[in-house]
């Protein structure tokens, strides 16, 4: 999935001291902005990342670090052409930083979010692929900037440096557009003979689906 100029916060985000003043600079930066209900924190969403979601049944046997692992080895065998190491572990002073953000040379092009609910795990990825991963660490500093004005807060945000933020574009110095990396992630899949017939919402899929967006929207609306 790919989105237009958006700001995704986190739960923790919102509750931020003088977040209406955050999301003023955000939206006078043309962005839009809306919260999100798996883990994490700020994220940018642009025409240039991509967002990817492997979604499962429930299954005692996966553990949160599987769903993670398997993500992980995903993307590594998606990119294994361009001969790099694709590493694992958290990039201090990214934004959004967690223990699989992933990473060529110390440089952060993704970050790995869980959403679990019953009967069903939800694996997300978003992968910076064009511009500059600089240019989107350094809006969201500034956001925090604006949402803290340097007011006690309930939890540690992160302390951006934009320099630690590429795209996978400048990282393997190919043109890495969305159309390419889905070739890549599609071929990965139909390599490891995963069954794509199947990839419709049923009836009853989609009225969840309906229910769980409207709720999403009711509380945004209750923020923004």
């Amino acid at each position: 999935m790919v989105h237009d100029r958006t700001v995704v916060l986190g739960i923790q985000d919102s509750r931020l001291p003088h977040i209406s003043g955050g999301i003023d600079f955000l939206q006078s930066e043309g962005y839009n902005v809306i919260i999100r209900n798996s883990g994490g924190l700020a994220v940018v969403l642009d025409p240039g990342i991509l967002n990817v979601s492997l979604i499962m049944k429930e299954n005692k046997s996966i553990s949160i670090d599987f769903g993670y692992d398997m993500m992980y080895h995903f993307i590594q065998k998606a990119f294994a052409s361009y001969e790099v190491k694709i590493e694992a572990g958290e990039i201090v002073g990214s934004y959004c930083p967690g223990s699989y953000d992933l990473s060529i040379n110390g440089k952060k092009f993704a970050g790995i979010s869980q959403r679990r609910i019953r009967g069903g795990v939800a694996v997300q990825i978003y992968l910076c692929l064009t511009e500059s991963g600089e240019e989107r660490a350094q809006l969201i500093r500034s956001f925090y900037e604006h949402a803290v004005k340097q007011s006690p807060t309930k939890f540690i945000y992160p302390t951006i440096h934009p320099t630690t933020m590429a795209s996978l574009t400048s990282l393997l110095q190919d043109n890495i557009d969305v159309a390419k990396a889905m070739q890549l992630l599609l071929k990965t899949i139909i390599k490891d003979g995963i069954d794509l017939s199947n990839v419709f919402f049923s009836e009853d899929e989609q009225a969840w689906f309906n229910e769980q967006q409207n709720r999403l929207i009711e509380r945004n609306n209750k923020v923004l």
